[in-house]
């Protein structure tokens, strides 16, 4: 019997789908809509955080505008909110329910700036709060571990930053990720076997680079969540600053590395832990990086690069459900975890 957590895995291209369909239109309305703004201000927290980290990435590069995180504590522990002049104010949250993150949305409405709520919850809090609402639309998710809104959050990313650039072609890119999504599913029985390989396996470390560090950020959180190892995910710059050394023969490391602007960097680095005896598990649509690793995960090699996240996750999501069965626990209901997290 599948458990939750797989199911929500697998319903991802649907899930995805129903998503470009519902919500495309709607967030080119409000890109239209917008008052004029300079930059933004982003407010999550755990995988939304790591949805956070990617539009990090995408909407510069896309539109232009420097993106930051917002800082929640000062709002709730210090009350010393920064000003907000000349931002639009984002919040994204699953449940749109953490105290925390609606008090950026409530301080950005008080200084009279644009707001804007991602959610699976168009009644909670955080939407209520908003100016403009995006929903996810991805049905109730009842395993803990977010699986299908973290999805749902990158590809609402992802149609923002398409939107932003006026290019039409990254929209119609968008509409190939849920055939993308599917086809990456189809490597569930073989990471099935590698994770029983690695069912004793207490650390590992995680590393991608540019749209794909929210990836590297995501996959060390799964792995925590579902499999209670440490593991700790790093961009490729910042772990030749010094982590590299922790290295040591036989300890896994995977690597995120499609194709793209990031590929040489990545490839240069998989070469060189390889050479300090790490085993490698590559998520790639590159055969040349694939054919490196002791323990391959090929991705559809039908996206762009920058929207090549959404389909990476997908072998992380499925190696740290398996391990955790490997491992003898219930994926479904991780030991000292809630599907809401109410943070201050």
């Amino acid at each position: 019997m599948q458990s939750l957590l797989e199911q929500e895995i697998f319903s991802q291209p649907d899930v995805i789908a129903h998503l470009l369909t519902q919500e495309t239109q709607h967030v080119q309305n409000i890109v239209a809509q917008l008052p004029p703004f300079e930059y933004i201000v982003i407010a999550a927290r755990g995988s939304s955080d790591h949805a956070a980290t990617y539009a990090k990435y995408a909407w510069p590069a896309f539109a232009g505008y420097p993106v930051a995180l917002a800082t929640p504590s000062l709002h709730t522990m210090y009350h010393q909110p920064p000003q907000f002049r000349g931002a639009l104010v984002v919040g994204i949250s699953q449940s749109g329910q953490s105290p925390d993150i609606v008090s950026v949305l409530e301080e950005g409405k008080r200084q009279g700036r644009p707001t804007l709520a991602i959610t699976n919850d168009a009644s909670s809090p955080l939407a209520k709060i908003a100016d403009h609402v995006v929903e996810l639309h991805t049905g109730l998710e009842r395993s803990v571990a977010a699986t299908k809104t973290y999805s749902a959050q990158l590809v609402v990313m992802m149609l923002f930053a398409a939107a932003w650039s006026a290019d039409r072609t990254h929209l119609t890119e968008l509409q190939r990720v849920p055939e993308a999504l599917a086809r990456t599913l189809q490597t569930s029985a073989t990471i099935a076997g590698y994770a029983e390989h690695f069912k004793d396996l207490q650390q590992s470390i995680v590393i991608g680079r540019g749209y794909n560090y929210a990836t590297s950020f995501e996959l060390a959180l799964k792995l925590k969540e579902l499999t209670y190892m440490q593991v700790i995910g790093y961009s490729s710059a910042d772990f030749r600053h010094g982590p590299i050394a922790t290295v040591a023969p036989e300890m896994p490391v995977i690597l995120i590395m499609p194709g793209g602007a990031t590929y040489d960097d990545m490839l240069a680095l998989a070469n060189e832990v390889r050479t300090l005896g790490a085993e490698l598990l590559v998520i790639s649509d590159k055969e040349q990086a694939l054919a490196l690793a002791s323990y391959p995960m090929p991705l559809e090699a039908s996206l762009p690069e920058w929207l090549s996240p959404v389909t990476a996750i997908i072998p992380g999501q499925l190696f740290a459900l398996h391990l955790a069965l490997a491992k003898g626990f219930q994926p479904d209901v991780p030991r000292g975890l809630n599907k809401v997290t109410l943070t201050h």
